[in-house]
């Protein structure tokens, strides 16, 4: 049984899910949070879908063995790919995944275009299609999935020329139909928001989902008894790719310098390595 104590879980395929990460600490200051980035094989939003599940399950198992109580799961593409089939393999255990912001855009929009800025794996998967059915009626809803963005992001190139260059394109066709809104439907891309709005204009609205998910993480929580009663221990952060990579994302994307544990894949299981000393 999870315990109050216990941490929250967030991982994504790198960095995104920092996004949600900083939406969750100021909401939910008490709790400790495990955060796990499996940048060994970031991108997903590119891989085969059942590769992406089995990605999914084996970190999940990892978490919950460091006694984690909930886990978000802070990767559109993840949640696309294995949010339903996590919830069956492991149905004791609280998830909370990403869904593309689809409802509040068409509440909001006033020209009734949306712009939708997400992964291949993300548009192709049930989750999307059954978001678009039940909130997207009478809104023409355009998308784009920006080659290379993700990588742009992991490597920190926040504002260079090619981050630019990439999100111009995407966005050119968008603009020019008169979208008043735009989804970002990866966690990793809320870390461009300043140059979207920079390509997009004052016109533009642009919706970051990751507080709305720091809000279902409390409200599952509170519902399960689980919320932490005392301030709990710093983060902890755990990358399956280079330590020294990641310890500079923390820096460029949270202004952070923390400790950074590695973990490697070894036939689906992952597990810790110990650094030289």
């Amino acid at each position: 049984m999870p315990e109050r104590s216990g941490p929250i879980a967030v991982f994504d395929s790198g960095v995104g899910g920092l996004s949600v990460l900083r939406a969750i600490q100021p909401l939910l200051p008490y709790e400790a949070v495990v955060y796990f980035a499996d940048q060994a094989h970031v991108p997903y939003g590119s891989r085969p879908i059942e590769q992406i599940r089995r990605f999914s399950e084996s970190i999940t198992r990892f978490l919950l063995g460091e006694n984690c109580k909930i886990i978000v799961v802070a990767c559109n593409t993840a949640s696309a790919a294995a949010l339903t089939s996590l919830r069956q393999t492991f149905p004791e255990v609280a998830f909370v995944g990403m869904e593309p912001a689809i409802k509040p855009a068409a509440e909001e929009t006033r020209s009734g275009t949306v712009g939708v800025l997400a992964t291949p794996a993300t548009f192709q998967g049930a989750l999307y299609a059954s978001v678009v059915e039940r909130f997207a009626q009478g809104v023409t809803l355009l998308q784009s999935a920006p080659a290379g963005l993700v990588e742009q992001i992991e490597s920190g190139q926040l504002m260079a020329s090619v981050t630019r260059g990439i999100l111009a394109e995407a966005l050119a066709p968008m603009l020019a139909a008169g979208i008043d809104t735009l989804v970002l439907g990866c966690t990793h891309y809320p870390f461009v928001i300043p140059l979207i709005e920079q390509i997009a204009g004052p016109g533009v609205r642009v919706i970051d989902p990751s507080p709305a998910v720091a809000r279902q993480v409390r409200r599952v929580l509170e519902a399960a008894d689980l919320l932490a009663t005392q301030p709990g221990t710093p983060p902890r952060y755990l990358t399956s790719g280079s330590v020294e990579r990641f310890k500079q994302n923390l820096l460029t994307l949270l202004g952070r310098q923390a400790p950074v544990e590695a973990m490697q894949w070894e036939a689906e299981i992952l597990h810790r390595v110990p650094l030289p000393a």
